[in-house]
This record gives structure tokens, C-alpha cells and sequence, in this order.
């Protein structure tokens, strides 16, 4: 007798998932086998940032895919020299790396650094990260993290992170000796539970490691592409940082990412950085769609204020049910729930349809697609309404 096999089992088990299996999606909505359909207010975590299958996006891979899908990273791509051309015109930077992922371009953004050091700091490779911040999953970006769950896995880790807290000026600057080559942060820290990084710490951090000699790294892998309602969260403090990396967002669901540095940082020799899938014109090719669409004033404009409509909304929903505080930027928000029921709250939200994240236990995290309307946002409070109340989690105020 043949035991039937579970038809999830081929893939390997990294991570609790619902038994649903999604066939479509379109702007806000998925749809799964059954035609069920789910409002999405996760979007692959920030990274359908047009919502799911834009039309600009399908279109630009298709004409792509039957022009040129890769003639190697052996040789140049018009495709990726032109994104390549676009992203340092739009930033404060003149060189950029495509990558896979945002963990790859976050290794490689610790790469050049450390290659920095050695070339122009006496062999210094230490870069100071925060409490809290979430870099990556390979080995080198584990490390660099600061997030607790971490620190037992896969040991040992790759050397050279120290742990600095967030907003907190003088705790960067006790950490700093001579092997210390420079600082990485994300301006919001988005797995730690929407956390920002406040403009006048970033101009202070930045004043401080140009007084030291050190680089300073934006991680922009949630807030890059105008999560934030700017097209990089960096520019809400007016700073200049040395390097960036971008991913999720930068190409509406394709597989992209990008390291971008100062010409003066860019110091990679030959053999040092490369990938055989990375600058592939298929990819540049959505990123190109995207840019296009997103990096338009009107549009980051219109992310400013659906945002705030969000917020406003988001805080009337707390009130109402006695929760926390709202925080964060743009169009990545979090509630704080008081309790430790995010959980329950994702579970129940998606059992009526409604996907939802929760980062920490005790709060909710929001990254609807950019092009979210008001409509939809409505659509998931009255959701979200109802789930509190519920799951019993409501705590409604008389």
C-alpha cells in the first residue's frame, strides 16, 4: 500500500506556513486555489511595492525576456549600465553593485568595508551594528544583526560586530577603537518591530564618523524605494551616507538587489565581488519599470499622504481598543498591541482573509503596497476591527 506524501513535503520546512496555497494575485488581493480571495497588507514584506503582478513590471520582463535574458557578468548589459545609471542619479552615490538578494548585498557592503579598512585604515574591519537590527540570514549578516534569536545558531558566527544601541549617540561612540572601520544601521529597523532611527541621530552618527574616519552603512533593504516617502529613508535627515544597499522593493517582486557606494569607498580589485546571476537584464529590467513609476515626485507625494491617512487610521483603531502607540514612516507602520497576541491576531485575520504580519509578539507591522488606496486601507481597519474584537484581544474603550 502507497502512503500518499504531502504535497508540501518536497519543499524543505524553514518556516510555519498556513496550508494555503496562493495561484494569483493583482494590486492589494491575492487569491489562493480554492479562489478565496485576501487582502494583502504584508506584500511579501515591503516587496511588492506596486502590489502584486503591476502591469509595468510584467511588461518589462516580458519585452526583456525576449530580447536578452543574460550574456553573463562577464560582460556588460545595456539594460543594467542604464539602471545602474538611474539609481546614482536619484542618490547620494556614484557606483553600484547588483546583486540577488538584500542579504547578498548587505555581505557585500560588509566586504567593502572591510576592504576599505585594509586599504586605507591600517586593517581595520570592525563594524559597529545595532541592538535589534536585522542585516541578513547568511553567515557574515547573522552576525551583524542583533537580533536575540540569532545568537545561539550556527556558531561560530563570523567576528567583527559590535552592538550599539539605537538612538543612543554615546553607546556608537564608547565602541569605536582603532580597528573600528564603520557603522551600519537601517534607518527604520523593520524586524524589530518599526523602530526609526530619529533624523538628529543620523546627523549626529554622521558627524561622528566622518570625525573618525569611519564609513557610514545604510541598510535601505525595507526602506529604500519609497516605503518612506522618500525614495531612500536617508534623505529624511539630509544626510550623505558612504554606502547603501537596496532590495525587496527595488524591482516589484523580482529577485534584485543593489550595493551603491561613494567613488571614493568603491574600492573593489578584480576577483573580489561578483555572482553569476548578479546586474542580469531581466531583473534590471523591473528594477528600471519601478524606478520609473516610483522615484516621480507626484508619487512619492501620494505615499506621504496615503501614509498619514494610514497612521491616522491606525491610531483611531488603538484608541478604540485601548492599545498602543503607532510608529514608524510612510507606509511602514506598526501598532503596538500591549500583549503578546500578534500571533493570534495574524492567524484569525488570515483565517477571514486579511494578511497581516507580526515581527514581534506584542506588535503588528503594515507594508502595504505603495499604490494602497484609501478604499483598501479602510477595507483591512474594519478587518482588523473585527479580529480584535474577535479574538477577544479588544480592550474597547466606552
Amino acid at each position: 500500500m502507497t502512503m500518499a506524501i504531502c504535497p508540501f513535503h518536497h519543499l524543505m520546512d524553514i518556516t510555519a506556513r498556513p496550508k494555503t496555497v496562493f495561484v494569483r494575485g493583482e494590486g492589494s488581493f491575492l487569491w489562493d486555489d480554492t479562489d478565496k480571495r485576501y487582502l494583502d497588507f504584508v506584500q511579501g514584506w515591503a516587496v511588492n511595492c506596486l502590489g502584486h503582478s503591476p502591469a509595468v513590471v510584467a511588461d518589462a520582463l516580458t519585452a526583456q525576456a525576449k530580447r536578452l535574458l543574460t550574456p553573463s557578468p562577464a560582460f556588460y548589459n545595456d539594460t543594467s549600465l542604464k539602471l545602474a545609471k538611474a539609481l546614482v542619479a536619484h542618490s547620494a552615490f556614484d557606483q553600484v553593485f547588483f546583486a540577488n538578494s538584500g542579504a547578498e548585498a548587505n555581505e557585500g557592503a560588509i566586504k567593502l568595508a572591510r576592504k576599505y579598512g585594509a586599504l586605507h585604515k591600517g586593517g581595520a574591519f570592525e563594524i559597529i551594528t545595532f541592538e535589534g537590527g536585522f542585516h541578513g540570514r547568511t553567515l557574515a549578516t547573522m552576525s551583524a544583526s542583533g537580533k536575540k534569536a540569532f545568537e545561539p545558531l550556527f556558531e561560530p558566527k563570523v567576528p567583527g560586530f559590535r552592538k550599539a544601541t539605537l538612538n543612543d549617540l554615546a553607546s556608537v561612540e564608547q565602541l569605536i577603537d582603532k580597528n573600528t572601520v564603520a557603522v551600519m544601521l537601517e534607518p527604520v529597523q523593520g524586524e524589530a518591530g518599526v523602530w526609526p532611527a530619529t533624523d538628529q541621530f543620523l546627523q549626529q552618527l554622521r558627524a561622528l564618523t566622518k570625525a573618525h574616519g569611519l564609513l557610514l552603512i545604510v541598510d535601505e533593504i525595507q526602506t529604500g524605494m519609497g516605503r518612506t516617502a522618500k525614495l531612500f529613508g536617508y534623505e529624511h535627515s539630509g544626510i550623505a551616507p558612504d554606502i547603501m544597499t537596496l532590495a525587496k522593493g527595488i524591482a516589484g517582486g523580482a529577485p534584485l538587489a543593489a550595493l551603491l557606494a561613494t567613488e571614493k569607498v568603491s574600492c573593489f580589485e578584480h576577483g573580489d565581488q561578483g555572482g553569476t546571476f548578479n546586474g542580469n537584464p531581466l531583473m534590471c529590467a523591473a528594477g528600471l519599470a519601478v524606478l520609473d513609476v516610483v522615484a516621480t515626485p507626484s508619487f512619492l507625494k501620494s505615499v506621504a499622504e496615503t501614509g498619514r491617512f494610514l497612521e491616522s487610521e491606525l491610531q483611531k483603531l488603538s484608541a478604540r481598543h485601548g492599545l498602543g502607540e503607532v510608529r514608524g514612516r510612510g507606509l511602514l507602520l506598526a501598532v503596538d498591541l500591549k500583549l503578546p497576541i500578534g500571533a493570534a491576531i495574524v492567524a484569525q485575520a488570515f483565517a477571514d482573509g486579511l494578511l497581516l504580519n507580526a515581527p514581534r509578539p506584542d506588535t503588528l507591522r503594515f507594508m502595504p503596497a505603495l499604490n494602497v488606496t484609501r478604499a483598501e486601507i479602510m477595507l483591512m481597519i474594519d478587518g482588523l476591527d473585527a479580529v480584535l474584537t474577535k479574538s477577544g484581544a479588544a480592550r474597547r474603550v466606552a
